[in-house]
Protein backbone atom coordinates (compact mmCIF):
# COMPACT_ATOMS: atom_id res chain seq x y z
CA UNK A 1 0.00 0.00 0.00
CA UNK A 2 1.48 3.83 -0.91
CA UNK A 3 0.18 7.06 1.00
CA UNK A 4 1.72 8.67 -1.75
CA UNK A 5 -1.81 10.14 -2.63
CA UNK A 6 -3.20 10.26 0.27
CA UNK A 7 -0.53 13.00 1.56
CA UNK A 8 -1.29 15.14 -1.98
CA UNK A 9 -4.68 14.99 -1.23
CA UNK A 10 -3.78 17.03 1.89
CA UNK A 11 -2.63 19.77 -0.36
CA UNK A 12 -6.47 21.61 -0.03
CA UNK A 13 -5.54 21.57 3.44
CA UNK A 14 -2.61 24.41 3.18
CA UNK A 15 -3.35 27.66 2.46
CA UNK A 16 -1.36 30.66 0.78
CA UNK A 17 -0.53 33.68 2.68
CA UNK A 18 -1.03 32.82 6.38
CA UNK A 19 0.16 35.96 7.67
CA UNK A 20 -2.31 38.36 5.86
CA UNK A 21 -5.69 39.01 6.55
CA UNK A 22 -7.51 37.51 2.96
CA UNK A 23 -11.19 38.09 2.11
CA UNK A 24 -11.06 34.69 0.43
CA UNK A 25 -8.20 32.16 1.71
CA UNK A 26 -6.34 30.14 -1.27
CA UNK A 27 -4.96 26.76 -0.89
CA UNK A 28 -2.20 25.06 -2.93
CA UNK A 29 -4.01 22.87 -4.72
CA UNK A 30 -6.04 25.75 -6.16
CA UNK A 31 -3.16 27.76 -6.53
CA UNK A 32 -1.67 24.96 -8.37
CA UNK A 33 -4.22 24.30 -10.88
CA UNK A 34 -3.80 27.94 -11.72
CA UNK A 35 -0.46 28.31 -12.20
CA UNK A 36 -0.46 25.28 -14.48
CA UNK A 37 -3.13 26.67 -16.66
CA UNK A 38 -0.94 30.23 -16.83
CA UNK A 39 2.19 27.82 -17.68
CA UNK A 40 0.54 26.02 -20.14
CA UNK A 41 -0.83 29.37 -22.27
CA UNK A 42 2.78 31.03 -21.50
CA UNK A 43 4.53 28.26 -22.73
CA UNK A 44 2.24 28.22 -25.84
CA UNK A 45 2.83 31.74 -26.13
CA UNK A 46 6.57 31.06 -26.42
CA UNK A 47 6.40 28.27 -28.99
CA UNK A 48 3.55 30.21 -31.20
CA UNK A 49 4.64 34.00 -31.17
CA UNK A 50 8.23 33.84 -30.17
CA UNK A 51 9.90 30.40 -31.86
CA UNK A 52 10.06 28.53 -28.49
CA UNK A 53 10.60 25.25 -28.07
CA UNK A 54 8.88 24.49 -25.05
CA UNK A 55 6.77 21.27 -23.77
CA UNK A 56 2.98 23.17 -23.06
CA UNK A 57 1.96 19.84 -21.60
CA UNK A 58 5.31 19.12 -19.44
CA UNK A 59 5.23 22.73 -18.15
CA UNK A 60 1.46 22.17 -16.69
CA UNK A 61 2.42 18.70 -14.86
CA UNK A 62 5.56 20.30 -13.29
CA UNK A 63 3.28 23.37 -12.21
CA UNK A 64 0.90 20.73 -10.67
CA UNK A 65 3.96 19.41 -8.80
CA UNK A 66 5.80 22.58 -7.92
CA UNK A 67 4.41 22.61 -4.02
CA UNK A 68 3.84 19.61 -3.15
CA UNK A 69 6.19 19.68 -0.74
CA UNK A 70 4.45 22.10 1.42
CA UNK A 71 1.95 19.43 2.36
CA UNK A 72 5.23 18.25 5.04
CA UNK A 73 6.58 21.56 5.02
CA UNK A 74 3.29 24.14 5.30
CA UNK A 75 3.27 27.13 3.55
CA UNK A 76 6.26 29.65 4.78
CA UNK A 77 5.91 32.73 4.17
CA UNK A 78 8.10 34.92 1.14
CA UNK A 79 9.31 37.92 3.37
CA UNK A 80 10.45 35.05 5.92
CA UNK A 81 11.65 32.53 3.42
CA UNK A 82 13.91 35.51 1.76
CA UNK A 83 14.68 37.14 4.63
CA UNK A 84 18.69 36.15 4.44
CA UNK A 85 20.55 33.90 2.43
CA UNK A 86 21.29 31.55 5.46
CA UNK A 87 17.10 31.19 6.14
CA UNK A 88 16.72 30.77 2.20
CA UNK A 89 19.16 28.03 2.01
CA UNK A 90 18.19 26.35 5.03
CA UNK A 91 14.66 26.15 3.50
CA UNK A 92 15.99 25.07 0.09
CA UNK A 93 17.50 22.37 2.34
CA UNK A 94 13.96 21.36 4.14
CA UNK A 95 11.71 21.49 0.60
CA UNK A 96 14.59 18.78 -0.96
CA UNK A 97 14.02 16.53 2.82
CA UNK A 98 10.33 16.84 2.36
CA UNK A 99 10.40 16.23 -1.38
CA UNK A 100 12.42 13.14 -0.73
CA UNK A 101 10.05 11.59 2.10
CA UNK A 102 7.28 11.92 -0.79
CA UNK A 103 9.64 10.12 -2.84
CA UNK A 104 10.09 7.07 -0.71
CA UNK A 105 6.11 6.88 -0.64
CA UNK A 106 6.05 6.24 -4.49
CA UNK A 107 5.79 2.37 -5.77
CA UNK A 108 9.30 1.33 -7.04
CA UNK A 109 7.82 0.70 -10.20
CA UNK A 110 6.74 4.40 -10.53
CA UNK A 111 9.50 6.14 -8.94
CA UNK A 112 11.15 6.94 -12.10
CA UNK A 113 8.09 8.78 -13.33
CA UNK A 114 7.81 10.71 -9.98
CA UNK A 115 11.52 11.66 -9.82
CA UNK A 116 11.41 14.60 -12.03
CA UNK A 117 8.05 15.79 -10.92
CA UNK A 118 9.26 15.91 -7.20
CA UNK A 119 12.97 17.21 -7.87
CA UNK A 120 14.51 19.80 -10.58
CA UNK A 121 15.93 17.95 -13.28
CA UNK A 122 18.22 19.70 -15.95
CA UNK A 123 16.25 18.31 -19.12
CA UNK A 124 12.96 20.75 -18.12
CA UNK A 125 14.94 24.07 -17.22
CA UNK A 126 12.88 26.00 -19.67
CA UNK A 127 9.53 24.28 -18.58
CA UNK A 128 10.39 25.51 -15.15
CA UNK A 129 11.27 28.74 -15.54
CA UNK A 130 7.57 29.00 -17.17
CA UNK A 131 6.02 27.44 -14.11
CA UNK A 132 8.46 30.03 -12.07
CA UNK A 133 7.05 32.80 -14.51
CA UNK A 134 2.96 31.19 -14.15
CA UNK A 135 4.03 30.89 -10.65
CA UNK A 136 4.78 35.23 -9.86
CA UNK A 137 1.74 35.88 -12.08
CA UNK A 138 -1.03 34.20 -9.88
CA UNK A 139 0.94 35.88 -6.57
CA UNK A 140 -0.32 39.24 -8.66
CA UNK A 141 -3.64 38.00 -10.11
CA UNK A 142 -4.49 36.85 -5.67
CA UNK A 143 -3.25 40.73 -5.25
CA UNK A 144 -5.30 41.91 -7.53
CA UNK A 145 -8.42 39.99 -6.46
CA UNK A 146 -8.04 40.75 -2.82
CA UNK A 147 -7.99 44.84 -3.72
CA UNK A 148 -11.05 44.49 -5.97
CA UNK A 149 -12.83 42.89 -2.76
CA UNK A 150 -11.58 46.09 -0.87
CA UNK A 151 -8.71 44.47 0.97
CA UNK A 152 -6.06 47.01 1.12
CA UNK A 153 -4.01 44.39 2.88
CA UNK A 154 -2.31 43.18 -0.91
CA UNK A 155 -1.47 46.69 -1.85
CA UNK A 156 2.35 46.75 -1.35
CA UNK A 157 2.69 43.18 -2.20
CA UNK A 158 0.55 43.83 -5.65
CA UNK A 159 3.24 46.71 -6.37
CA UNK A 160 6.14 44.61 -5.19
CA UNK A 161 5.14 41.96 -7.27
CA UNK A 162 4.66 43.78 -10.81
CA UNK A 163 7.73 45.46 -10.34
CA UNK A 164 9.33 41.83 -10.39
CA UNK A 165 6.91 41.22 -13.43
CA UNK A 166 8.12 44.22 -15.67
CA UNK A 167 11.96 43.41 -14.37
CA UNK A 168 11.43 39.36 -15.97
CA UNK A 169 13.22 39.25 -20.04
CA UNK A 170 10.89 36.97 -21.14
CA UNK A 171 8.93 38.13 -24.39
CA UNK A 172 6.14 35.65 -23.64
CA UNK A 173 5.46 36.94 -20.30
CA UNK A 174 5.26 40.81 -21.46
CA UNK A 175 2.87 39.16 -23.63
CA UNK A 176 0.52 37.77 -21.21
CA UNK A 177 0.34 40.44 -19.35
CA UNK A 178 -0.64 43.03 -22.50
CA UNK A 179 -2.72 40.62 -23.36
CA UNK A 180 -4.60 38.72 -20.43
CA UNK A 181 -3.86 40.59 -17.13
CA UNK A 182 -6.73 43.65 -17.84
CA UNK A 183 -9.79 41.18 -17.70
CA UNK A 184 -8.64 40.05 -13.85
CA UNK A 185 -9.46 43.79 -12.74
CA UNK A 186 -13.09 43.13 -13.94
CA UNK A 187 -16.47 42.32 -12.69
CA UNK A 188 -18.39 39.49 -13.93
CA UNK A 189 -21.07 42.29 -15.70
CA UNK A 190 -17.62 43.83 -17.39
CA UNK A 191 -16.69 40.86 -18.34
CA UNK A 192 -20.19 39.93 -20.22
CA UNK A 193 -20.57 43.29 -21.62
CA UNK A 194 -16.66 43.13 -23.55
CA UNK A 195 -17.59 39.09 -24.51
CA UNK A 196 -20.53 41.07 -26.45
CA UNK A 197 -18.69 43.43 -27.91
CA UNK A 198 -19.92 46.31 -25.78
CA UNK A 199 -17.19 48.31 -24.75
Amino acid sequence: MSIFFAYLSRMKYINRWNTMRNTKEENIQEHSLQVAMLAHAIALIKNRYFQGEVDPERAAILAIYHEVSEVITGDMATPIKYYNEEIRQAYVKLEEMASLRLYEMVPEELKDDYYSLLFNDIQDQEEWKIVKYADKITAYLKCVEELKAGNKEFSMAKESIYEDLLAIEAEEVKFFLDNFLEGFSMTLDELNKRENGDE
